[in-house]
This record gives C-alpha cells, sequence and structure tokens, in this order.
C-alpha cells in the first residue's frame, strides 16, 4: 500500500539511503522510468529539477550515478528516474537489463538548485535536448498536478519520433491546460512514422516560430553539452538577457580545468598513487585531487565536483586530505577511510584506491 504521506517523516538519505524499486516503465525503445519508495515508510521532499546520487553493486563492485528524479513533488510517496540506455554504458545496461521490481538501491540527496521554482515567472520556455527532459518533465508534472495552468511552452529536441520521451503524456497536458504548449522537433523520420512536425534542430528560426516571445520569458534548459551551447548562442545572437537562462549539465570537465588552472604555483605538491590505475600524479595542496587527476589525463567518476553527488567517492588507502563536502558522504563512510575526489585537498602524499 502507498505511504500515508500526510502523516510519514521525509525519507532522510543520511539515516536509511535504501529505496525499492517498485516498476520498470519503457518510455521509447531505449529509455525506461524506474519508479522508487523509501524502504523504510517516509515521503520525499523535493523540489522539482533536483537529483540523487545513487549506488549500485555491479559485478561486485559500488558505481554512483546522478539521476534527476523525473517525477514530481506532488506525489511524494514515490520518485522516479528515467534512464536512457547507452551503448557501452555499464549503469544505463544493468538497470534496463537487471533491475527488477522488489531490488533494493541507495540512494543520496535529494540536491541541485536547477528549478522553475526558485524563479517564478508569468512565462517559462522549457527547451530539452534527449535524455535532459527529465528535470524539465519534472517541473511541468508539478505545475500540471497543482492545477496552476502555468504558461509554458516546452520545445523537446529528439533523434526521430521514436526517441520523444513522455510524448503522450506532454500531449495530454497540452489539450488538458489552455496555457501549456509541447513542440517536439525531430531531426529525422522514424521506421514507422514519417514525422509531420518541426524537423532539424534547435535555431532562432525555429525557437521564433514556435516561441515568437521567447524574449519574454524565462528559460530552462537541459540536454547534452553542445545542444546548451547551441542554445546559449541563438540566444545571445538574439539579445536575450541571460539572467533570466538558466541550465543544467552534468558535463563538468570545464570546471575541473579551471580549478587546476587556479591552484597556486608555489603551493606544496604531493604524490597521488591511484592503486588500481598504476598511475600516480602531482597534487599541489591547493588543488582537489579529482582535478589533479584529470589534468594529468586520468579519467575518473565524477559529476557535481562539489562534493554533493557522490559519484568521486573513493578509498583512502594512506595519507590524509582536508575534504569540504556537501553532504555527498555519509559520516561512517569517512570513518571506513572513504573520501570524495573532487573536494579533497592533499595535506600528505596519498594512496587512493582507484
Amino acid at each position: 500500500m502507498p505511504t500515508d504521506w500526510t502523516t510519514a517523516p521525509a525519507w532522510d538519505s543520511g539515516e536509511d539511503g535504501r529505496l525499492v524499486c517498485l516498476a520498470v516503465r519503457p518510455e521509447t525503445h531505449d529509455v525506461k522510468t524506474f519508479l522508487f519508495a523509501p524502504a523504510k515508510p517516509g515521503a520525499f521532499r523535493f523540489t522539482p529539477g533536483q537529483f540523487l546520487t545513487f549506488t549500485f553493486e555491479i559485478d561486485g563492485g559500488q558505481v554512483s550515478r546522478c539521476y534527476t528524479i523525473s517525477s514530481p513533488p506532488t506525489r511524494p510517496d514515490r520518485a522516479a528516474i528515467t534512464v536512457k540506455r547507452v551503448p557501452g554504458g555499464p549503469v544505463s545496461n544493468w538497470l534496463h537489463d537487471s533491475l527488477r521490481p522488489g531490488d533494493t538501491v541507495s540512494a543520496l540527496g535529494p540536491f541541485g538548485s536547477f528549478t522553475s521554482f526558485a524563479h517564478p515567472a508569468g512565462k517559462y520556455l522549457f527547451l530539452s535536448g534527449g535524455s535532459g527532459i527529465t528535470p524539465l518533465m519534472a517541473m511541468a508534472r508539478a505545475y500540471h498536478d497543482l492545477g496552476e495552468n502555468a504558461d509554458i511552452v516546452f520545445v523537446h529536441n529528439a533523434r526521430t519520433p521514436a526517441d520523444i520521451i513522455f510524448r503522450g503524456e506532454l500531449a495530454t497536458m497540452a489539450r488538458q491546460s489552455p496555457n501549456f504548449r509541447f513542440a517536439p522537433i525531430c531531426e529525422a523520420d522514424s521506421p514507422d512514422e514519417a514525422w509531420a512536425g518541426y524537423r532539424g534542430r534547435i535555431s532562432s528560426s525555429v525557437l521564433r516560430l514556435i516561441a515568437p516571445d521567447f524574449g519574454d520569458r524565462e528559460i530552462f534548459t537541459c540536454g547534452p553539452s553542445p545542444y546548451m551551447a547551441a542554445v546559449r548562442d541563438l540566444l545571445g545572437d538574439a539579445g536575450f538577457d541571460m539572467a533570466h537562462y538558466h541550465e543544467e549539465s552534468f558535463d563538468f570537465a570545464e570546471m575541473l580545468e579551471e580549478e587546476a588552472a587556479e591552484a597556486a604555483s608555489d603551493a606544496a605538491t604531493f604524490r597521488v598513487e591511484f592503486v588500481k590505475s598504476g598511475r600516480t600524479v602531482t597534487c599541489d595542496a591547493g588543488t582537489t585531487v579529482l582535478a589533479a587527476a584529470r589534468t594529468a589525463g586520468l579519467k575518473l567518476p565524477s559529476a557535481c565536483t562539489k562534493g554533493i553527488c557522490g559519484t568521486c567517492k573513493s578509498g583512502l588507502l594512506s595519507g590524509r586530505v582536508d575534504m569540504n563536502h556537501g553532504g555527498g558522504i555519509r559520516q561512517r563512510e569517512i570513518d571506513r577511510g572513504l573520501i570524495l575526489l573532487c573536494c579533497s585537498k592533499p595535506l600528505s602524499d596519498l594512496v587512493v584506491d582507484r
């Protein structure tokens, strides 16, 4: 039975981060939604657009990934993530092939500040590419559930009609809410459907056809980095006030490079040995371990780079660090010798279990 969320305490991932999978639902040929409830009865408290950091047991090891909550907070006894299968991706393929109703996973969160709820406006424009639709879908669902009839233009870019995630639900929302407009854009036809809607990629000319008043809207964008770069370019060329532009992405390589570049050149330098990779790098006292590793060309799992998601969690076999995290690691994990590489700066030579 569903939790009575009117009286249930809020789910606390720090106290018990176990989630039970309740259902697995196909969205497209390569996208599935996974619905979860707390193992210990509780209600989810979050703002639409936030994400959870999951830890999965795969092939005898633990792997962490960040996934946006695609369900809205207006349905607090459940939380869903919607995941696209990535060719060769160890986690997305495991989720699609192995996770079943009744299975238990661990998660931390919610985290993130990408939400339209923090920016009240008269009109919104949501722009998404591919699986970047999930945070914007959570926002759209929340407004729809609340019956606020918010003025929203939702533009989604997909490769083909068969790749439009949440297509039926968004079309239904548009029929039911006079101020909600859904405008998918496809690059090509799918084998069983010749696309009759907007074609191509996001561009100024297409955007002006769909939302000629986009300059007056609060804009939220999520998708692959090239997609968001194209959106920023076309808005800049159009003279849009970027103070009303917001985007979300888990591609933080540029931030890591900047962090490494900003480190003081005369700081103390330490050796950092990554035992599984067989690599040793140097790291200044003012640089995070993750930034130093990436600068040296070593690829390590990471996402937020702010100590909140837990993706870069690793074992510290020897040495000392200064770690200023944002909640992405539990105290009992720290006591076991785990650290977050993205927010740990060396105080001595280190040996890391990576």
